[in-house]
């Protein structure tokens, strides 16, 4: 008897279509993690893909070359999108939890790739003009009362360094903390310049 073989239905393409596109995710976690440790003209496609586990002509089905891939790793738009995501008088507290959660939940960090610019030259500058228009500005935005820009380049900063402590110097008795705790105590300090 012969094997009738029938079309797919849509709950068949469900799994191909989450892996893509955790694939993607994948690549993208790995161009972030090389470029917050090489240069950008250091980092090959084969570098990248050996780190996310896929074949250098993978990326280039995604993302097109290399260009386009970093393209994408030095946007801060969808990682502002969530950082952002909590009315006004919440949003230290929110921006506190996302950094401290993307870290050790998702072992990247929604900001510290800025700290790397310095190491990109030229592309530095699209990761630095990109930080201000697509983070601090869009921050700044929501902001009321006096000196808007100042007091949203502060409370990033305030979270820049938490970072910093948190997922490159690993401070031991922070990430020992739980991280309602950290929230409690640090939240205040970035609430300080949203809302004086």
């Amino acid at each position: 008897m012969r094997a009738v073989s029938t079309p797919p239905t849509a709950s068949d393409a469900a799994p191909a279509r989450r892996d893509a596109e955790a694939t993607k995710a994948a690549i993208l976690r790995s161009a972030r993690y090389l470029l917050a440790r090489h240069a950008h003209t250091d980092i090959t496609l084969k570098d990248v893909a050996e780190r996310a586990g896929v074949s250098p002509p993978l990326i280039l089905k995604y993302f097109g070359n290399k260009d386009a891939l970093f393209a994408r790793v030095m946007s801060f738009e969808a990682d502002a999108e969530a950082l952002l995501d909590a009315p006004l008088p919440e949003l230290g507290r929110h921006m506190v939890r996302h950094v401290l959660e993307s870290q050790s939940e998702r072992g990247a960090d929604p900001l510290l790739r800025i700290a790397f610019a310095p190491l990109h030259g030229e592309q530095g500058d699209i990761l630095r003009a990109n930080f201000r228009t697509q983070v601090t500005e869009l921050l700044a935005d929501r902001l009321t009362g006096p000196d808007t820009g100042l007091r949203a380049e502060l409370a990033v900063g305030t979270l820049l360094g938490l970072g910093v402590m948190y997922g490159i110097a690993r401070g031991p008795h922070l990430r020992a903390s739980a991280i309602e705790d950290i929230v409690d105590r640090y939240g205040p300090l970035v609430q300080a310049q949203l809302t004086p």
